[in-house]
């Protein structure tokens, strides 16, 4: 998979999958679900009569568990050190850059010097070196902004356009009932286009990919398409087009609003397009290590190493590397020899897509997948006005299962907070970090999040404190996201569950579904990605939509 980055001259700028709050379509997802909260004040009765009556038979089994105390000192010489990487880099550790390499580096050393055999998964990130600003333009609608009014679609072509623009079966106002439009889908819809065009299409019916392919064949110079105009289909979305497409001109995506300016320009209007960019491949990698232990029962342990262009990334996502660089050393420092091999996994290119995870798992072979006995993500673990949240892994909150086995991490994650007395809550299983191309493809996974640009509610404000109304993390993917931006407090907290989950898989015996962590649920059957969004960005909850 590919990802467009934006770059201006030698500077890192605008991430086109999906960086861009204000032009993403987020009332699409829906209504968000209630959360569940865990308040140790309001324990479920049956849950404690359960609890107790398996409490001695437990006991015996943790008591030959390892303990691995993953120190604040540790992870905190970690933190410091990706900051100071970050302030001699351009102020980041995105990947491709020599932040990101000298991340790389740092991560490999430490882990050298703890004892372990380091290895490199390499991959290569497509870069768009842009010569100047994106743009749409007429003489009538100036100073359209990006971001704000349009924006270029990930695996656009490049080119600069002006011509005149020709609405493609559009429908304005839109149907209000539940058809939706289906302009651009199919070849009558440009019986009467003018090639050298350029293509005004509306959002709805057909994928993105299948609008642009069409008007190319109807010979249109470059394709703008608006969002289709409904309650919550108004505001600029951020779309993409199919990877490996040679796509040969721009295709850009609208708001509802500048799609009906354009559409009511006069016939002989002119507009301007600019996509002037070079496609560049840039290589880059994951880092990983593994102990000993049986191999066909591995557990994947992962946090992504690389920021976003726009800042240090230190708790996006420095607090999860640190957390399992520290939990890595100390297993080695311990000679903790485990039943199940662990391996510990710093990916890259998360921030722009997924890209390292998912170059790793959708290529390794089918066999050796299924020597994945889990995966544990750990990502933004030490918001400033954090919360504490679980993956839902058995689906109850957010209605998102994973694959059988995931309900079975979270309950261990849950049964640790319970037994410390911490609350915690469940977070939405769907795909949007590392973890996602472990469940696309069947296996099993589960993790730790302290919240990102979200307001904290007043309910989770009297559970964990911080303040109400403001974000979990106010600098996320900002230049502010630095070594001054965290709860240490909750970092502890998220350490020590991460901790024990590794532990108890590392040396768990038989199987994971329905095995010693089992809770009465029901697991579906393995999920693949969703078909209309790709993943783009870490743990914000933005989508990159495909249609």
């Amino acid at each position: 998979m590919k990802c467009m980055m934006l770059s201006f001259g030698l500077l890192l700028g605008l991430v086109s999958c999906g960086d861009d709050k204000a032009g993403l379509d987020s009332a699409l997802d829906g209504d968000a679900e209630a959360p569940s909260f865990n308040d140790d004040a309001d324990a479920d009765a049956d849950a404690d009569a359960d609890a107790d009556a398996d409490a001695d038979a437990d006991a015996d089994a943790d008591s030959d568990l390892p303990v691995v105390t993953v120190s604040r000192d540790g992870m905190l010489s970690h933190l410091s050190a990706l900051m100071d990487i970050a302030t001699d880099n351009d102020g980041n550790r995105s990947a491709g850059s020599t932040g990101y390499e000298a991340s790389v580096a740092y991560v490999s050393a430490q882990l050298e010097e703890a004892g372990y055999v380091v290895s490199t998964h390499d991959f290569t990130i497509a870069q768009d070196v842009w010569n100047s600003a994106p743009e749409v333009s007429s003489g009538s609608l100036a100073g359209l902004e990006y971001g704000e009014d349009f924006a270029v679609m990930t695996n656009s072509g490049a080119g600069t356009v002006t011509a005149q623009i020709s609405a493609v079966d559009v429908m304005m106002p839109p149907p209000d009932g539940g058809e939706g439009t289906s302009s651009g889908c199919e070849s009558d819809d440009f019986a009467d286009f003018t090639a050298g065009h350029i293509a005004l299409i509306q959002r709805g019916g057909c994928t993105f990919q299948d609008k642009a392919s069409m008007a190319a064949s109807a010979g249109a110079s470059a394709v703008l398409i608006f969002n289709e105009g409904q309650p919550g289909r108004q505001d600029l979305f951020g779309g993409t087009l199919d990877d490996g497409v040679d796509n040969t001109f721009p295709v850009f995506s609208l708001s509802y609003g500048v799609g009906e300016s354009l559409a009511a320009l006069p016939a002989s209007a002119m507009v301007t397009v600019v996509a002037d960019f070079e496609r560049i491949e840039v290589p880059t990698q994951n880092v990983m290590v593994e102990t000993t232990g049986d191999a066909s029962r591995a557990v994947v342990v992962g946090a992504h190493l690389d920021s976003v262009a726009a800042g240090p990334g230190i708790n996006d996502n420095g607090s999860g590397v640190a957390l399992i660089l520290e939990l890595a050393k100390q297993v080695a420092a311990a000679e903790i020899e485990p039943s199940n091999q662990l391996r510990f996994v710093f990916w890259g290119g998360e921030e722009l897509g997924l890209l390292g995870s998912m170059d790793y798992v959708f290529n390794l072979p089918e066999a050796e997948r299924g020597k994945i006995l889990a995966n544990l993500n750990f990502d933004m673990v030490a918001s400033p006005n954090p919360s504490r949240m679980v993956y839902d892994g058995n689906g109850s909150n957010s209605g998102e299962e994973g694959p059988a086995g995931s309900s079975e991490i979270e309950q261990i994650f849950s049964a640790w907070f319970e037994a410390e007395g911490m609350a915690y809550q469940e977070t939405p299983f769907d795909g949007r970090s590392d973890y996602g191309p472990f469940i696309w493809t069947g296996i099993p996974a589960g993790g730790l999040f302290t919240g990102a640009e979200q307001a904290k509610s007043a309910y989770e404000e009297t559970l964990y404190g911080g303040m109400a109304g403001d974000a979990y993390d106010a600098c996320y993917h900002q230049n502010c996201d630095t070594i001054e931006n965290l709860d240490l407090d909750m970092l502890d907290d998220m350490a020590g569950a991460a901790s024990d989950a590794t532990m108890r898989l590392a040396f768990l015996e038989g199987p994971l579904a329905g095995g010693t962590f089992a809770k009465p649920a029901a697991d579906g059957p393995p999920r693949r990605p969703q078909l209309d969004w790709i993943p783009s960005s870490c743990s914000g909850h933005e989508r990159i939509w495909r249609r």
